[in-house]
């Protein structure tokens, strides 16, 4: 029996481990599922090449809990340690095995699939157990050996009588960490952290019911035998190749990663690349709701199979957390700051790729089959919209496939939109005119004036457009976007209509100044155009700046896009050749006043402006002069 003190740089290492090297002390069975693994595809690498003379077989990792002992049991068929390896690896603490082995066969197991990254992961099954124990067999022709330490530096190692390959290592847990010796947290772990580790792990055993025979009489009785449960998937689809996948294997795995979600995805992208670093996943797109906050941290970070977390920021472009799925590779850091990933040089490759993946996916998408790209349109558009506004490189790419849907459901690129407006919409500017409505309903009378002048009319929706088309605008000298109810429009319904006022200039300043005396001048400003003499009398529109900055100030709460509150401001834009300017003209005060505020409230009404009490008096004042 050999007894000693552990390699340690400081006699408190264990209270360290313990407090302050993982913050969440769960982790302590990933490392030990982790190592465990790494011990079996170590064997596997070594069999593979002929340094291991032994039979690989279909080597298991087992959990098992033992709750009235006290202790959780983790079994590999790995590859074992030798007593002089056990000296070597688990009493020099931070001395990672997997690392040398790497370095060792650097160029023969760069497949090999070894995760290696958790330096001191050992050491974590001391956050919740008061000893543990090591019991071990290489797969060279050594003795087996017993390892124990109760939590201080002092250890003892002794010959065990151990005869089959492999570790288990036994917890002696904490009393303030029982709450693992419950079965139902342990497969809630193990299905957390291992679901896709890529060697078998069994936990328990389940019933299962044998198939019935083709010759069986009548009264039959199906046999129910109990065989291992195994919790995990070793092959997950994103560890294939694309040429191994059907569209039906995507949509099976997507249900495996999100169990609840009933809805099929729109699509996938199978992420796949091996230089100049490494990096496997599939990204779905789902539906989407407008709501640009409860979507994301739905996509899974593994590394060689291990979950590590599901707030991928900084890995993946942000635009992009919307989406679901998995992203593994083994060069990104895992246990280190969130500053750290944002500033790390590796992972911004990573990130600039996922972007163009994505990207060139889309437009191939586009390509092939435009037809069901516009019929997905309005369950995609949001995150497209929000990544030509925050990444770039995205955004150069964009214009060969983002489409501007019309209120009669036609669908323009960019482009074929310029190409087609070019000989109908301009303004007296000589820029292209794009009309759109954000709300088909609200904005129904002014859509329909549009259209009878011919002019086409787009409906960007989406809670960020108004940043998008100041983008598309700055980027696009002749081009203005003009909501179909804002000033803007004006100018382009009457550019071609030589309409003459039919009241004198003295009349009309009169008239200006009669309105400007009733409507209120916080809020409006008073125009008068000369129209149509059957276009309404009263129109509200919005200044086109003014509604867009108070747009974009709303967008997120002040979040993402928050800009600070922006005041209400109105054009009420009055017809001088409708009957009623003439009418006002016309009336005695009293008369005028009730004149102007029930045509106010008629276009209020129009634009969903008039609530509460204004809402309450103006239906009372209708009553009243329809009796």
């Amino acid at each position: 029996m050999t007894t000693g003190k552990i390699n340690v740089s400081v006699e408190n290492i264990f209270p360290l481990i313990k407090k302050f090297l993982y913050s969440d002390h769960e982790i302590f069975l990933r490392e030990l599922v982790s190592n465990a693994t790494d011990a079996t595809l170590k064997l596997k690498h070594l069999t593979s090449i002929g340094e291991a003379k032994v039979e690989y077989g279909s080597p298991v990792i087992e959990v098992k809990v033992d709750k009235e002992g006290k202790k959780i049991h983790i079994i590999d068929q790995g590859l074992g340690m030798t007593g002089e390896e056990v000296e070597k690896y688990i009493n020099q603490v931070a001395f990672s095995g997997a690392e040398e082995f790497l370095e060792k066969y650097k160029d023969t197991a760069k497949d090999s699939g070894i995760i290696g990254h958790f330096g001191l992961g050992f050491y974590s099954a001391f956050m919740v157990a008061e000893k543990v124990e090591i019991i071990t067999k290489s797969y060279k022709d050594e003795p087996a050996v017993h390892w124990i330490c109760d939590g201080s530096p002092e250890f003892s190692l002794e010959p065990a009588d151990k005869t089959d390959r492999g570790t288990e290592i036994i917890l002696h847990v904490a009393e303030d960490s029982t709450e693992f010796l419950e079965e139902y947290r342990i497969s809630e772990l193990l299905k957390k952290y291992n679901k896709f580790m890529p060697v078998p792990i069994k936990f328990g055993t389940r019933t299962e019911t044998l198939a019935k025979p083709e010759d069986a009489p009548e009264d039959y009785v199906a046999e129910t035998v109990e065989v291992d449960n195994i919790i995990n998937n070793p092959s997950p689809a994103w560890t294939k190749q694309p040429s191994e996948l059907e569209d039906e294997d995507y949509k099976a795995f997507y249900h495996e990663l999100y169990p609840t979600q009933f809805e099929e995805p729109l699509f996938s992208i199978h992420l796949n690349v091996d230089y100049p670093f490494n990096l496997t996943g599939i990204l779905y797109f789902p539906k989407l709701s407008s709501d640009l906050q409860v979507q994301k941290d739905k996509i899974q970070l593994y590394q060689n199979q291990v979950f590590v977390t599901d707030n991928v920021e900084g890995i993946v472009p942000e635009f992009l957390t919307m989406l679901r799925g998995v992203i593994d590779s083994p060069d990104i850091p895992l246990n280190v700051s969130r500053s750290y990933l944002q500033a790390d040089g590796a992972v911004k490759k990573i990130s600039n790729y996922i972007t163009r993946k994505v990207a060139d996916k889309l437009k191939s998408l586009f390509t092939e089959n435009r037809e069901d790209f516009e019929q997905k349109w309005n369950d995609i558009k949001i995150v497209l919209e929000y990544g030509m506004l925050s990444e770039p490189k995205f955004y150069e790419k964009a214009g060969a496939f983002v489409l501007y849907p019309t209120v009669d459901g036609k669908f323009f690129t960019l482009d074929e939109l310029k190409e087609k407006l070019a000989a109908t919409q301009t303004d007296k500017d000589g820029k292209l005119v794009v009309l759109y409505a954000s709300n088909k309903d609200a904005q129904h009378s002014f859509i329909a004036t549009a259209q009878d002048k011919g002019y086409e009319v787009l409906l960007l929706d989406s809670p960020i457009v108004s940043h998008l088309i100041q983008k598309l605008e700055g980027d696009n000298e002749n081009l203005t976007f003009a909501r179909v109810d804002g000033d803007h429009i004006d100018r382009l319904i009457n550019k071609d209509e030589a309409q003459l006022s039919k009241l004198s200039d003295d009349e009309k300043e009169t008239l200006k100044t009669q309105l400007e005396t009733i409507v209120p001048k916080q809020t409006y400003t008073v125009q008068l155009e000369a129209m149509d003499s059957q276009a309404a009398p009263f129109i509200i529109t919005q200044p086109e700046f003014m509604r867009r900055m108070k747009e974009m100030s709303q967008t997120g709460g002040g979040g993402m896009f928050g800009m600070g509150n922006f005041p209400d401001m109105y054009n009420l834009v009055v017809n001088t050749n409708s009957e009623l300017a003439g009418n006002i003209l016309k009336a005695d005060d009293s008369q005028r006043e009730a004149l102007v505020k029930q045509a106010l409230d008629l276009a209020k009404l129009s634009q969903n402006l008039l609530k509460g009490e204004e809402l309450t008096a103006f239906v009372k004042r209708s009553f009243e002069m329809i009796k």
